[in-house]
């Protein structure tokens, strides 16, 4: 018997678009600089090299800052913890946006990483908290929003602003979704208190988790950036930040309170989504470093226009919303996360054969079905990861996912940067060269199918209660 459909709570609705004003700023900010490096290393005057600190720092300080949502949220309270990390956030676009230097200005994006890395796990956790286990597969169409947006309007917006206005307004645009969020979240979120054994901070949890995820991701980032793995600074800070995390598992296993709740891995629920959200990053965010330089480098188009280009992806991710996200629940994660992958394997395929002059209009229409293959891997793999927790574990599971799918964004990233290097060393025509890229993305997501097969399938409905003897 499949589940009964559930009307959501307007409370619970509304919790979700309030948190979402504000992670829309976070999310955007991840991607929007992407498409505007060489233009900030002209404007600033410094190397490519510098310049990519510019992302590379933020993206470190948001992998060090996830691990400490948790132990926030029950030392603070959610909606104190919430608007704390709102006001970081906006602190740090403040500066970005009045940065007078290249140092001043890694400096702030710092700040912001710090705000976002707090931001983006505890408002998945306040929203499924709140939901209380019920109707996730309908409610995670708004937790996902910002994560099916960001990728593909990010670019687009930062692409507009380098053309058209000055690099400053890359980071001044993200402060009025951070007013607005504040505002309404000091007017509508509901003051919840911290726990009531306000827990102290694991020191040593945090010295081993943190400087593991730090230096993982910054061997990933020089990966990409010195076009290989065998490298010092890649294979260094990897192989430290491997032993660290290790380490981090072992102590956190023996732990009665640690920092993050390394056991949870232990239930199918969240191993299969960690592991699948970890995949998914060379399908969502490799794929994202390709389409772009893809549009530009063979077709020779400018940044704004790349960015153009990549909107129906992003129609297409919001099509699946209303058509996948109603059916989560009576499916479930892995039957839907299947089709999905599969979409977008088949949906990759024609940029693997495409050229110089191949119809922009056919690639834009596979562009709206990879969308909607991707829209329709993230959210049952998001509802995945909280089936059959309780309020205490959501916090925890938030942290675990979320970090995995950080780790294989950039590891992602990073491999087929690699690969797009080594092709295009090997290749005459840089066409040939993405075509050997775009395989490879083809075939990360053919495996990302096998992996799906682990996820949990359709929860059953409780059988109903007999009815009562008829009274004579």
């Amino acid at each position: 018997m499949q589940p009964p459909t559930e009307k959501l709570d307007p409370g619970v609705v509304r919790t979700a678009l309030i948190l979402i004003v504000g992670a829309m700023a976070v999310v955007f900010d991840t991607t929007i600089v992407s498409v505007a490096l060489h233009t900030l290393a002209e404007r600033l005057d410094t190397s490519v090299t510098t310049i990519q600190w510019v992302t590379t720092g933020y993206l470190l300080a948001l992998g060090i800052a996830v691990p400490l949502s948790t132990w926030g949220l029950q030392r603070f309270g959610g909606k104190r913890l919430w608007m704390f990390s709102l006001a970081v956030f906006l602190a740090g676009s403040i500066g970005a946006a009045l940065a007078w230097n290249v140092g001043s200005l890694i400096g702030w994006r710092v700040v912001q990483g710090i705000g976002g890395g707090l931001m983006l796990p505890l408002m998945t956790t306040l929203i499924f908290q709140a939901a209380h286990g019920r109707s996730l597969g309908r409610l995670v169409t708004y937790v996902a929003l910002p994560a099916l947006l960001g990728p593909i309007l990010g670019p687009l917006v930062g692409g507009a602003i380098v053309t058209h206005l000055s690099w400053r307004f890359m980071f001044a645009v993200n402060v009025p979704f951070c007013v607005v969020g504040l505002l309404l979240a000091q007017r509508y979120l509901r003051l919840d208190e911290p726990a009531a054994e306000r827990p102290k901070l694991d020191v040593a949890g945090l010295v081993l988790i943190a400087p593991g995820i730090l230096l993982v991701l910054l061997g990933l980032a020089n990966a990409g950036s010195a076009a290989g793995f065998a490298h010092p600074d890649v294979l260094v800070p990897l192989v430290a930040g491997v032993a660290l995390l290790t380490t981090f598992i072992g102590y956190a296993l023996r732990k009665s309170h640690p920092l993050v709740e390394i056991g949870l891995l232990a239930k199918r629920s969240v191993a299969s989504s960690s592991a699948v959200l970890f995949f998914s990053g060379f399908s969502l965010y490799g794929a994202m470093l390709l389409m772009p330089l893809y549009y530009q480098g063979v077709r020779g188009t400018t940044s704004l226009t790349a960015g153009l280009m990549l909107v129906p992806q992003g129609v297409g991710a919001l099509l699946s919303r209303t058509v996948v996200g109603s059916n989560v629940d009576r499916f479930g994660a892995r039957a839907i996360a299947l089709a999905g992958f599969a979409v977008v394997a088949a949906a990759t395929v024609p940029f693997a054969l495409a050229g110089p002059h191949t119809s922009a209009w056919s690639l834009a229409c596979w562009m709206v079905v990879r969308g909607f293959g991707l829209g329709a891997v993230t959210m049952p793999v998001m509802v995945a990861g909280y089936i059959g927790l309780d309020k205490q574990q959501i916090p925890h599971s938030s942290v675990l996912t979320r970090t995995a799918q950080q780790i294989g964004g950039s590891f992602g990233t990073a491999v087929l940067a690699v690969i797009l290097a080594a092709a295009t060393t090997a290749h005459e025509s840089v066409a040939d060269a993405f075509h050997v890229a775009f395989w490879w993305s083809v075939g990360f997501s053919a495996v990302a199918v096998l992996l799906s097969l682990w996820l949990p399938g359709a929860q059953q409905a409780p059988e109903p209660a007999p009815a009562p003897p008829a009274r004579n």
